[in-house]
């Protein structure tokens, strides 16, 4: 076996705050207000935007362990490395599975981009997937170049897409109808009750979600510890009350039946003037999907370098070119990609496939996080986010209670060929550490940087 951490070590550390500040929010917007917004709506109606404040709380209550421990260590196989040091062996071993598997939702922000762009120029719908895989095919070539040109790219895109959004919401927060906003007259305001608001704030978790996948840079950042905690929270505080006033105009101001699982053109192309309406598509749909879809690329194949490092899949496999991308594996994220895009598989159907497995992830993280003072005596005592042991406690039940009522629910909405498909790979990712991880010597690849 290779050197241990062999190739993630030699990532060049060249993001700063604004970088990470770019990833985290591109990732988080790209995924929730283009995506998955209007198939919460309808799952619930206008109460969509109670199920927001739940979901935002629950990001907010797992997002806690991820930030204690970043304040801590520079973790160079992301959140695998982040698995191994609190799960141990057979839980790392399950993100090589499990990791490669969640993929597969890359094709829904293609799908997606697609979506809007045929509802845009007036194309035929049989277009989307065609739209989607030469996307796919744009961001490839992007992150095959280096990581600057990521960050230029993605830094532009999102600088376009807020803007946009802010359009959005200005042009049509005075168009919603609050006479009957908060009223069930009409059936369409917590249109399946209770659990239909926290089933849709379960799916919506995903919307808010996303910060954390910054932790995956970790080997790339210039100042790990200082930045990736602060990116967390400041990001996913900012997106969730944008999402907040969004979730108003997008199920607020055309009847529910007319926004419920359709994209956000037929709303923007009701409260927007005809330029502003190309603005939003273009520069708000486009760039939040191009965003997520770029960050998504570029953030994946870091957690899997590691796993090579480790032997659990060969050394040669984390190759890098001479821009220091893993092309090998970026490459095969690329066809995954591809593959879910002309699957013909629907888009809430790709955003399910791994919202269970993911929920495992930070069920295993939240539990874990409570052994960071042993694990890490000096740095713990000077990081910034520096709580008590029993304070720490509290953090990691809040956390754990989160992930429990979001996999739950994930789970509750789930069809029953979806649900089977999370505990097969689930299953089978348990029994490759298991039986894998029994013939490696694995340590733990991180730095103490406080």
């Amino acid at each position: 076996m290779a050197e241990q951490g062999s190739s993630t070590k030699q990532l060049e550390q060249k993001l700063g705050f604004g970088d990470l500040m770019g990833s985290a929010v591109g990732q988080i917007i790209g995924a929730g207000i283009m995506s998955l917004m209007p198939a919460a709506i309808a799952t619930t109606g206008r109460s969509v935007f109670f199920s927001f404040i739940i979901a935002a709380v629950i990001t907010c209550a797992t997002a806690i362990p991820y930030i204690f421990i970043c304040s801590c260590i520079r973790m160079y196989g992301g959140t695998y490395t982040h698995v191994q040091i609190l799960g141990g062996k057979t839980f790392a071993g399950m993100q090589v599975i499990t990791g490669i598997v969640g993929n597969l939702s890359l094709g829904m922000f293609g799908l997606s981009l697609g979506s809007y762009l045929c509802a845009l120029f007036g194309w035929d719908a049989s277009l989307e997937k065609w739209i989607a895989a030469a996307t796919m095919v744009v961001f490839y070539v992007l992150n095959l170049v280096g990581i600057d040109a990521f960050a230029k790219v993605q830094n532009t895109l999102v600088i376009i897409l807020i803007a946009s959004l802010i359009m959005f919401g200005a042009f049509g927060i005075g168009k919603v109808n609050w006479g009957g906003y908060f009223s069930n007259d009409d059936g369409y305001f917590m249109m399946s009750g209770v659990m239909g608001m926290c089933q849709a704030a379960g799916l919506l978790t995903f919307a808010t979600g996303g910060a954390t996948i910054i932790v995956n840079f970790s080997a790339e950042a210039k100042n790990p510890t200082r930045d990736i905690p602060i990116v967390i929270i400041i990001s996913t505080l900012f997106v969730a009350a944008m999402y907040g006033v969004l979730s108003f105009v997008a199920a607020g101001v055309l009847p529910v039946p007319e926004v419920a699982g359709a994209n956000l053109t037929a709303v923007a192309d009701h409260v927007l003037p005809k330029w502003a309406y190309y603005v939003f598509v273009i520069g708000g749909a486009g760039c939040a999907l191009a965003s997520t879809l770029n960050n998504s690329l570029a953030t994946s194949p870091k957690p899997l370098m590691q796993m090579c490092d480790d032997g659990w899949l060969p050394q040669s496999f984390a190759a890098l070119n001479k821009k220091k991308v893993p092309w090998k594996i970026q490459t095969m994220y690329f066809v995954i990609g591809t593959a879910s895009c002309l699957s013909g598989l629907s888009v809430s159907v790709l955003g399910n496939l791994t919202l269970v497995i993911s929920g495992v992830t930070g069920i295993i993280i939240a539990v874990g996080t409570m052994k960071i003072p042993k694990l890490f005596p000096n740095s713990w005592a000077k990081s910034a986010f520096h709580v008590s042991q029993p304070v720490l406690n509290l953090f990691c039940i809040i956390a754990l209670a989160g992930s429990l009522f979001s996999t739950y629910m994930n789970a509750s909405s789930l069809s029953l060929g979806l649900l089977g498909f999370n505990v097969v790979v689930l299953v089978g990712a348990f029994l490759f550490g298991l039986v894998r991880g029994k013939k490696l010597d694995i340590q733990p690849t991180y730095e103490e940087l406080v």
